[in-house]
């Protein structure tokens, strides 16, 4: 957590409870200093703020060969993993801090776990966003007791005004970041998984720009027991951290997507402290596809009924992808951090994943236009139990031939067998027909 403001004592006031080597220590030399003793004093001081989510034992474990127990984070208040850090931070802060209020910049999962426990606490809390910001986010910070004002029309701007407010008024701006404070309440997660699922040989947390969760809870994990793997999981299109580990130091990926599906595993600003617990504690990263982050949302949707977004579901996504084959026959605990699918989205997504999945396929083929010929083509789908999604007929623009007609059918099937045989069937009776390729 990055804290800015215009008295900067209020760094060492809101750290204090953070044993440091000397009194002019700095932000960046407190975090060096987070340990087990302090990820326990935040789990007693948060515990009656956050939900002890369950971490339970998944039916995808025989389908993916062992044994798979979901910490379910999202099912925090706010959707979000994020709360357990903000109530910390917030719960640390001084009193007359406290009494002025905060404020944050963005329409992210951390600014709504901030809205809704600064409500709580009685803190004055007020969230810039800009004008583009979905109106469901909107009124979600609304609803949580924040005060929300729509501001420019990038991040940037509503930073900038934000910052501004802050310096003005006396409020604590508040940036997402990897203070000893935020990492020890997101570390809190590590040590509720080693209490609920007895003897875990490996745990798997979504990485990216923001690791603060991974490296919060690996230093938590690795000190109750260092033979614990600890994985981390982010995105091809944006391999932040592993850029980073390799380099030494954080860097920008200039080719980061923003898009709203990624959430905050798109992020490139974590700080040096979380990157050097990462590269210390966290014993692999893997990188996974899009395309394997939306079938793992389809399995948690069918299997779990569980509604999750990206950030949530990428865990789970290195082992749909069978990135992690050592892990056959082991006991592995994921953490699904986020629930925050915005609706737009899901429809869009579902849709994608099945056909990624091989269970939603279209082809088409050209029939003579003759009373008949389409209940025949009817029946073999009928008989190859395809459910008929969508069927068109072209009939003005087909070239192969006069009073001929072109189909074009979208079907579901059960899986990539019955897909299969399908198109076999179809193809013995027409064999022109072409299959479109997902």
């Amino acid at each position: 957590m990055k804290i800015v403001s215009r008295n900067e004592e209020l760094l060492r006031d809101a750290l204090s409870c953070i044993p440091q080597p000397s009194s002019r220590a700095s932000l960046a030399s407190c975090n060096k200093l987070i340990r087990f003793e302090d990820i326990s004093a935040a789990a007693f001081k948060i515990q009656c703020g956050v939900q002890k989510t369950p971490c339970m034992y998944s039916r995808l474990s025989k389908q993916y060969g062992m044994d798979i127990y979901l910490k379910k984070e999202f099912l925090q208040y706010t959707g979000s993993v994020k709360e357990r850090g903000v109530l910390y931070l917030l719960m640390s802060l001084p009193q007359e801090q406290q009494r002025k209020g905060v404020i944050v910049a963005s329409d992210s999962n951390f600014s709504m776990a901030v809205a809704y426990h600064a409500s709580e606490l009685r803190v004055p809390v007020f969230v810039i966003v800009p004008t583009s910001t979905a109106p469901a986010r909107v009124r979600t910070c609304r609803d949580y007791g924040a005060m929300v004002i729509s501001y420019g029309t990038t991040a940037k701007d509503s930073q900038v005004h934000a910052r501004r407010l802050a310096q003005e008024n006396g409020y604590l701006y508040l940036e997402e970041e990897d203070s000893a404070v935020y990492l020890s309440g997101l570390g809190t997660v590590g040590l509720e998984m080693y209490e609920q699922v007895p003897k875990l040989d490996a745990v798997i947390f979504p990485a990216g720009g923001h690791c603060g969760l991974l490296a919060g809870s690996a230093a938590a994990l690795k000190h109750l027991n260092p033979h614990i793997s600890v994985i981390g999981v982010e995105s091809e299109s944006f391999p932040v951290l592993q850029q980073s580990l390799k380099a030494g130091h954080p860097t920008d990926d200039q080719a980061c997507n923003n898009h709203h599906f990624y959430g905050d595993v798109s992020g490139v600003c974590f700080g040096s402290n979380s990157l050097q617990l990462t590269g210390k504690l966290v014993d692999k990263v893997v990188a996974v596809r899009e395309e394997d982050i939306l079938i793992s949302m389809l399995r948690l949707l069918e299997y779990e009924r569980a509604t999750i977004d990206a950030e949530g579901a990428i865990g789970l996504a290195a082992l749909v992808a069978g990135k992690l084959p050592e892990l056959k026959g082991k006991r592995v605990a994921v953490v699904i951090c986020s629930g925050n699918l915005e609706l737009h989205l899901l429809q869009q997504c579902i849709a994608r994943a099945l056909t990624l999945d091989n269970r939603v396929c279209r082809f088409s083929l050209v029939i003579s236009d003759c009373p008949g010929d389409m209940s025949k083509l009817l029946e073999i789908l009928a008989r190859e139990e395809a459910r008929v999604l969508d069927i068109k007929q072209e009939r003005t623009f087909v070239t192969s031939e006069l009073f001929a007609v072109e189909v074009i059918c979208t079907v579901e099937t059960r899986d990539k067998i019955h897909t299969a045989q399908l198109r076999n069937a179809l193809l013995e009776r027409y064999p022109t027909t072409a299959w479109t390729e997902r």
